[in-house]
């Protein structure tokens, strides 16, 4: 076998070695990765069914509480979707804050599902597609330094 071909067999098995590598890494997190959608993109039906994250404010007033179960609205100005969790609320969860939850959009029922709630202490770190969507919806404006 000349040098030449050497380099190209050994060329041809990293890269099949990396091509693997990165299936099976792909394949490993496909169930740990939840992709960002607003309310209006759940309300018109572009969620899949899988485990995504929904961002945007608590609308006011819409809080309930039915023992350790807690339903909210939660919106981003064009659209509003209802939220029921199942678990303790962050301290930073209040009326009219930025959050994001994780779970599963059950469109059947017009209902997000979380099982995760984050609460942002500051709009500065707002998901980027939620603070687009509640500027164009006149709701939101950066404070500036």
């Amino acid at each position: 076998m000349t040098r030449k071909r050497q380099r190209m067999a050994f060329l041809a098995a990293a890269l099949a070695a990396f091509a693997l590598a990165t299936a099976l890494v792909l394949f490993a997190l496909r169930e740990k990765v939840a992709f960002f959608y607003a309310p209006s993109e759940l309300v018109a039906g572009k969620a899949p069914d899988a485990r995504i994250r929904v961002g945007g404010l608590v609308v006011e007033g819409s809080v309930t509480r039915q023992g350790a179960e807690v339903g909210f609205a939660l919106g981003d100005g064009a659209a509003t979707v209802a939220v029921a969790y199942g678990g303790a609320l962050p301290d930073l969860f209040r009326e009219g804050q930025g959050i994001v939850a994780a779970g599963r959009w059950r469109a059947e029922e017009g209902i997000f599902a979380a099982d995760e709630v984050l609460a942002k202490h500051d709009e500065n770190y707002m998901p980027p597609e939620v603070a687009q969507a509640l500027k164009e919806a006149g709701h939101w404006q950066k404070a500036e330094p």
